[in-house]
């Protein structure tokens, strides 16, 4: 077999261009060129490597504008909210997280004391509380002006322990024998702002029972009532449905009956200081919109 011709042999590679991008080398490559009308000349093949150099370096600018542009669209959103919103929301912000890029801080607390804390100079990319303490916000003017979304709402209920005998709480005057007949309640102390322990303390005044039932009530400071229930601590307990659905070990029995029911409106709004609005209203459409209404509806909420 013939070894390689004495013109191949002299192939070598030389930089062509001395003042290149550092991620850019090109090379010249000299071989005989067999070209019927230009006999015996050398042919430089430069433009096919420079067009593949080309091409790599314009992949690498677009992937890092790629990366770059989407770092800079992601954004951090801090959200103020209920703890009656917590089973619910700790579940979907990962799955909005993914959808979008975008990254949740939620801070749950008392409504009451959010409001607070918004009211006292605290900012917030989204807050979400009760529909009134929203509006009151509003016309303080700590919300942006694209208005109030309601988001979800949630009725004041009763709990009893999984398992245990269900008392009938179908009427006024069933709800209040059952009361009665309780060893032990419990429910959110309205002193410190629980809007359900507010509701259950009015109940129970409207009921003409308050005196009964002082010695066998136990108030809580959040949204603990279910969790006493599930453990036998108490028999009865009153709260947000959404506090007690999640409880495992704890059942719920109903809403307030009658005119001692109230449905609490979770509505949502922009906070006045958000550097991150088109992220925060990404954020509300997700929660109000088809994705998310099954977590609500498993949490016990109803659609805002």
């Amino acid at each position: 077999m013939p070894g390689p011709s004495p013109d191949m042999a002299r192939l070598r590679c030389k930089p062509r261009f001395p003042r290149l991008h550092p991620l850019e080398v090109r090379f010249v490559l000299v071989e005989p060129a067999v070209v019927a009308s230009n006999p015996g000349k050398i042919m430089p093949r430069e433009e096919t490597m420079q067009r593949r150099s080309l091409m790599t370096c314009a992949a690498i600018a677009l992937a890092a504008s790629v990366l770059s542009g989407a770092a800079a669209r992601a954004a951090e959103v801090k959200v103020l909210t209920s703890v009656a919103l917590k089973s619910v929301l700790d579940e979907l912000a990962p799955m909005f997280e993914k959808k979008t890029g975008h990254k949740l801080a939620i801070d749950y607390g008392l409504a009451a004391d959010q409001k607070k804390r918004i009211l006292g100079g605290e900012h917030a990319d989204l807050i979400i509380l009760t529909r009134a303490m929203m509006e009151d916000l509003a016309k303080q003017n700590k919300l942006t002006a694209d208005g109030l979304v309601n988001v979800a709402g949630t009725s004041v209920a009763v709990a009893a322990r999984a398992g245990a005998a269900k008392p009938d709480i179908s009427t006024v005057d069933a709800f209040k024998q059952a009361l009665l007949s309780a060893k032990s309640i419990v429910y959110a102390d309205p002193a410190k702002g629980g809007l359900s322990g507010i509701v259950a303390a009015r109940a129970i005044e409207r009921l003409g029972i308050a005196e009964q039932m002082k010695a066998k009530t136990i108030l809580v400071p959040g949204a603990q009532s279910g969790d006493l229930v599930a453990k036998g601590e108490a028999e009865l307990g009153i709260a947000q449905a959404s506090e007690i659905v999640p409880v495992a070990g704890a059942q719920l029995l109903g809403p307030l009956p009658g005119e001692l029911g109230t449905m609490t409106l979770f509505t949502g709004g922009i906070g006045a200081e958000s550097q991150s609005v088109p992220a925060v209203k990404a954020l509300i459409e997700f929660l109000t919109g088809p994705d998310a209404a099954p977590s609500f509806k498993a949490k016990g909420f109803e659609a805002g």
